[in-house]
Formats: C-alpha cells, sequence, structure tokens
C-alpha cells in the first residue's frame, strides 16, 4: 500500500502538469485564431491585385499591338528602300566598273575580278527582271570587254613571263641523273611565283564564269614554243661550246660558279668519234705505215661535226624527259583536269615533231651512207638507238594519257633504226665477203689489210651496243624464238653476226691471198690478218662474244697461223735444198776430185748463196707487224738454215773443189743469221 504522502505529491505533480498543458492548448488556440484573420486579410489583398492587374492588362494589350503593327510597316519601309537601294545601284555598276574594267587587269587582278562579279550579277539581275532593258546590253557589253582583257592578261602575263630554259640549267638537270653524291635537286621555275599565281587565278575565272577555253590554246602555243626554244638553245650551246671550248657543256658547270648549280659535267651516252678515227686512220694507212685500200671508206672530214650532233640530239631527248615533266606539273596548276591530257598532248607536238624529224634524218643520213658502202655510218646510229631505248620507260610514262599517234612516234623511230642497222650490219658483212680483190688495193709488204682492220674495229664498236645491235638482229627475226625476245637470245645472234662476219673476212682474204704471184709472200699476208684477228679478239671482249657460238674459234685461228708460217717457210726449200746431202757423193779429204764433181759442189755453193741473198732482198721489205710473231718467224728460220749451213760447211772445209774458196764461200754463219735477222724490217 502507497503511502499517503506520496499520492498526495503524485497527484500535485500531476495537477501541475494538467494545467501546463492547458496554458499550452490555450496559446495555440489564440495563435490559429490569429493566423485565420492573417490568412482572411491576405486573401483580400491578393483578390483587390487581381482585379488590378486584370484591368492593367485590358488597357496595355490594344496599345501593344498597335505598337507592333507600326514597327512591321516601318521594317517594310526600311526594306523597300534597301531594295530600291540595291536595285538603283545595278543601274550604276557599267558607270562605277567602266573606268576599272577598260583599264585592264594589271597590276590589280584582285579588284579588276571584284569588278567583273559586280558586272556579272547585274547581268543575272536584269536578266531575270528587266530582260528589255538597255542596261542589259550594257553591261553585257562590259562584262564581254571584262572577260577580253583577262584572256589578253593572261596571254601577256605567259608571253612576257615564259622564257626558254638556259642551256647550263638543262645540262645540270640532266646531268644530275649521273652524280653519286647527294646534291640538292634541280628544279625549274618557269614563272614568278606572283605571276604564277595570277595566271591560275585568270585560269579559274575564264574555266568558272567565262565558259571560255580559248586560253587553253594561248597556253599549250606559248608553252609549246619556248619548250621548242629551250631544245633549240641547247642544241646551239652544244655546236657553240663544241667548237670554241672543244666541250660539250657549260663553262659555268666546268669553273663551278656559285650562282649555277655545281654539277659535274654529263656523262655523254654515247660517241663514235673513237671508231671513226681509228677507221679513218687505217683507210689512210695500213698496220706498217704503208697506204692500203678499200670499199670501206668511212666517213672523212665529218667525225667531230656528226659526233657533236649525234651528243646534241642524244642529250636533246633526255633534256626533253625532264622540259615535258617539268612543263606537266606547271601545266596541271593552270589547266582543269578533263583537259590537262589533251592540253599537254597539243604541248609538246612541236618539239616531240622536231625531234623525231631530226632522228629520221639522222636515219636518212645512215641510210644514204649505207647505200654509198660507207657502213661506219651505222655507228650513228648506236648510241642514239641504245639511248632511245634507256629513256622509253621515261617517254612512256610522260606521254601517259596522250593521242595514240603520239604515244607511237618513238617506238616508230626505234623501229626505224633497228632495221636501218640490221640492214647495214648485214651489207656491211656482205661487203667483208664481196670486197674485191684488186691487186693495186693489195698491201705491197703483205701486211694487214684495210679490209681487215676496218672490219675488226667495227666488229669492237659493238660490244659497247650488245643489247642494241642483238636487238637490231633480232627485230629482223622472224622465227617463233625471236618473239621471245629475251638478252640470251640477242647475244646468241650477235655472236652469230660476228662468226659470219669474221667467216667472210677469212674467205675474202683467202681469195685475196691468190692476188700474190710469190706464195710465200701470199702466206705472211694471211698470216699477218689471221693474228691481227686473234690478237685484236683477245684483247677485247670479242672472243668471248665469238665463244657463245663458237667455242674452239682460238684454236682455230691458232691453226690457220701455223699453216701459215710452215707454208711460209716451204719458200726456203730451194735455198736449203742446195746444201742438203741428197744426190751428194761422200769425198775423202784430200782426194782428187773430177772436174764434174767440183763443179757440182761450185753449183751448191752458188745456188746457196744466190738463193740467201734473192730470199733476203724479197723479204726484207715484207711486214709482220707483231713483234713477237716476227722474232719467233726469225729465230726458227735462223736455227733451220744455219743448222744445215754449218754441217754443209763442215762437209766441204777440207774438200778442194776450187783454188778461188772465197769465191764461193761467200758468207760464215753468223752472217746468214744476221742477214734473216734483217728479214721484215723495213727500216734496214
Amino acid at each position: 500500500m502507497i503511502p499517503t504522502q506520496d499520492a498526495s505529491a503524485r497527484k500535485k505533480e500531476i495537477d501541475e502538469k494538467l494545467r501546463q498543458e492547458q496554458d499550452t492548448l490555450s496559446f495555440i488556440r489564440k495563435n490559429l485564431e490569429k493566423s485565420d484573420q492573417l490568412t482572411k486579410g491576405m486573401v483580400s489583398i491578393l483578390s483587390s491585385f487581381e482585379s488590378r492587374l486584370m484591368q492593367l492588362e485590358n488597357s496595355i494589350i490594344p496599345v501593344h499591338k498597335q505598337t507592333e503593327n507600326l514597327q512591321r510597316l516601318q521594317d517594310n519601309v526600311d526594306k523597300t528602300l534597301s531594295c530600291m537601294d540595291h536595285v538603283i545601284s545595278y543601274y550604276h555598276v557599267a558607270k562605277d566598273t567602266d573606268k576599272i574594267i577598260k583599264e585592264g587587269p594589271s597590276g590589280r587582278l584582285d579588284e579588276y575580278l571584284a569588278c567583273i562579279a559586280k558586272i556579272q550579277k547585274a547581268v543575272e539581275y536584269f536578266q531575270d527582271n528587266n530582260p528589255d532593258s538597255p542596261e542589259l546590253n550594257t553591261v553585257k557589253a562590259l562584262f564581254e570587254k571584262g572577260k577580253e582583257l583577262l584572256e589578253a592578261e593572261f596571254q601577256s602575263l605567259l608571253t612576257r613571263y615564259s622564257k626558254p630554259v638556259p642551256p647550263i640549267l638543262i645540262l645540270d638537270l640532266i646531268g644530275g641523273e649521273d652524280e653519286l653524291d647527294t646534291q640538292e635537286e634541280v628544279i625549274l621555275d618557269h614563272l614568278p611565283e606572283t605571276v604564277l599565281q595570277d595566271i591560275i587565278c585568270i585560269s579559274g575565272w575564264l574555266v568558272e564564269y567565262g565558259r571560255n577555253q580559248d586560253f587553253m590554246s594561248v597556253y599549250f602555243q606559248i608553252r609549246s614554243s619556248q619548250l621548242d626554244r629551250s631544245l633549240k638553245s641547247l642544241k646551239e650551246h652544244f655546236r657553240k661550246s663544241s667548237s670554241s671550248l672543244g666541250v660539250l657543256y657549260s663553262p659555268a658547270v666546268q669553273n663551278k660558279r656559285k650562282d649555277t648549280p655545281t654539277k659535274k659535267p654529263p656523262k655523254r651516252p654515247g660517241t663514235i668519234r673513237k671508231a671513226q678515227n681509228l677507221l679513218k686512220q687505217y683507210s689512210q694507212h695500213g698496220l706498217d705505215g704503208k697506204k692500203g685500200g678499200s670499199n670501206l671508206t668511212p666517213m672523212e672530214g665529218k667525225d667531230d661535226v656528226l659526233d657533236i650532233e649525234i651528243d646534241s640530239y642524244i642529250h636533246c631527248i633526255s633534256a626533253f624527259v625532264k622540259l615535258a615533266q617539268s612543263e606537266y606539273q606547271l601545266l596541271i596548276e593552270v589547266i582543269p583536269e578533263h583537259h590537262q591530257k589533251r592540253t599537254f598532248d597539243s604541248l609538246i607536238q612541236e618539239a616531240l615533231d622536231n625531234l623525231m624529224l631530226e632522228g629520221d634524218n639522222i636515219v636518212s643520213a645512215a641510210r644514204r651512207a649505207i647505200m654509198r658502202h660507207d657502213y661506219s655510218a651505222v655507228l650513228t646510229i648506236f648510241p642514239i638507238l641504245k639511248h632511245l631505248k634507256q629513256t622509253k620507260p621515261d617517254f612512256d610514262q610522260v606521254l601517259q594519257g596522250t593521242a595514240a599517234s603520239t604515244k607511237n612516234k618513238l617506238p616508230s623511230l626505234i623501229t626505224s633504226m633497228e632495221t636501218t642497222g640490221a640492214k647495214a650490219l648485214e651489207e656491211f658483212a656482205d661487203s667483208i665477203k664481196n670486197d674485191p680483190d684488186k691487186e693495186y688495193n693489195m698491201p705491197k709488204d703483205g701486211t694487214v689489210h684495210e679490209l681487215t682492220s676496218n672490219a675488226i674495229l667495227f666488229l669492237q664498236q659493238l660490244l659497247d651496243f650488245q643489247e642494241t645491235a642483238g636487238a637490231m638482229l633480232a627485230s629482223q627475226e622472224t622465227s617463233s624464238s625471236a618473239s621471245s625476245y629475251s638478252s640470251e637470245f640477242s647475244r646468241r645472234l650477235l655472236s652469230t653476226y660476228i662468226c659470219k662476219v669474221l667467216g667472210n673476212l677469212q674467205l675474202n682474204l683467202l681469195s685475196k691471198s691468190k692476188v700474190y704471184e710469190d706464195t710465200a709472200l701470199s702466206a705472211i699476208f694471211l698470216h699477218n690478218n689471221y693474228n691481227y684477228t686473234l690478237k685484236s679478239l683477245e684483247k677485247s671482249e670479242l672472243i668471248q662474244l665469238v665463244s657463245v657460238t663458237q667455242r674452239k674459234a682460238e684454236t682455230q685461228y691458232r691453226e690457220l697461223i701455223e699453216q701459215q708460217i710452215l707454208s711460209y717457210q716451204r719458200s726456203w726449200i730451194k735455198v736449203t735444198e742446195y746444201i742438203t746431202d741428197q744426190n751428194m757423193p761422200v769425198f775423202q779429204p784430200g782426194a782428187k776430185l773430177k772436174d764434174k764433181e767440183r763443179q757440182m759442189i761450185k753449183d751448191k755453193f752458188k745456188g746457196f748463196n744466190d738463193g740467201l741473198e734473192e730470199l733476203c732482198k724479197i723479204q726484207k721489205v715484207w711486214a709482220i707487224p707483231d713483234k713477237d710473231q716476227r722474232d719467233a718467224i726469225r729465230q726458227a728460220q735462223k736455227r733451220m738454215i744455219t743448222q744445215a749451213y754449218r754441217a754443209f760447211l763442215q762437209r766441204y772445209t777440207n774438200v778442194s773443189f776450187t783454188k778461188n774458196p772465197e769465191k764461193y764461200h761467200k758468207y760464215r754463219p753468223e752472217q746468214v743469221e744476221a742477214m734473216i735477222e734483217r728479214l721484215f724490217d723495213t727500216s734496214a
């Protein structure tokens, strides 16, 4: 049971809390009443504001609409005025631009094109809005005038600034291909950069707005003329420098001037000077200085001029390729893409035609020379043909996209040269075979015939042009093997041809040798020619080329040489027959001889002495140019003669066959050797 005191305290505590809660409740009620009053007041204010706002809106909206209409009217007025100003401006275009158009675009191209743009817009306006107005004709005429002056400016800029490329620069350009040292590439600036940009700008306008392609004809005509003039100046440079300086390249290059590219002189692709000079030399003098003769007379007095022309032509071919490449790079900046190939084709025609015509003239000159049996003329074709074939890939690349007739010009020239060259080669082989056996044409001393030296020299020149000569011969083949042309096939054809020439030469020499009445001289003649042929083959690569189809050629020539030596030695039988033991009795020393026996011994001595003197006198003026062969033949003769002579003397030393022995015993063995030693010595 809870004590009474605690219950009273607990009750008091609860009553106190109840009172506090009632006070709080009373406070909350009062605040709620105040809040209701405030809410009612706010609602009343908002209602009043809404009413006033609606009144304001009803007043402002009509004013706003009226203001908007007024603004629209103002804008329409402004636009109308602007449009009127724009339209009126078209009527003033002709007046505003007339002076600038008539003065032309020179020096102010941008301003000029801006004026033409205004005129063009005026033309379009009048065409669309007032096609019958006189103003349309005025601006049209002004536009056409402007276009004409632009075309004239295009032509004027090209004409004024297009200059032929200097020969020095061309030689540097084509000479750079042979440089081993890394140097700056030679770049041709055909036009100043500012001028080029103006030309490109005018070209673009004429294509887009001028609707005119006439400027393309102007372009190719002017640039074509400069290309042709560049090649002609190079050719003239060759003539001048060759005649005055003896060089075929620029003195500036030679002196390494700082203001020009310092290239080495261009490597000459081919020359015939050496061959023709040698042919000329041997046509005038035999191997030992004696004059000879042949119908294979080379061109005389024209060697240097012809050599310059050939070198000039070869360099012009290379120059054309380089210059054409450079022209194409310039052209693609100026001419629209779909007109580039056709314009380029027209641009290069004059220079290309002149090159081909010059090549045809060289071929024609060679043909005429060949008709005169001047077969050294074919040597002019070899370096050119070789260079043309080497340059053909670059030619084909440059001529890509041009007309078929343009592309076929170089192949046609190559074919013509191959045909002419092949004909010359065949006729040369025939001429070797058919060279007439004229007595006055034969060397009196039995030295090397001009026919031999010319033939060998001619064949040696083919070594520098083996592929070219082989291709010439292959071009005339109709067999199936020729259709599948290869370098090996070409080499075999050339080997066969050389063997044919050598065979014809051998047959002709054999025939010529019969002109000599003395069989010993005939043998010396054949020996000299065979030996010269063999030595010449061995000293050059000809022997390797011959061995492709004739492996035993060297052995065969050695056998022929040995046969002629033996044939020559037989000429001494009429001397040695007097000192042999044939038909001679044996005499005892001190024995008394019969008159018949004494006379027989005297005849032996006299026959030997006379025969020795006669042979030495005759053969002393004969020639064996090869020192080794000359010495070997002399030594063989000395051994053979003196050995028999000593035995002969020993046999009759103690035999008394005459009271005057010095009359018959004229020569000691040493004297006989000395006499034989002077054989084949024209200076003795």
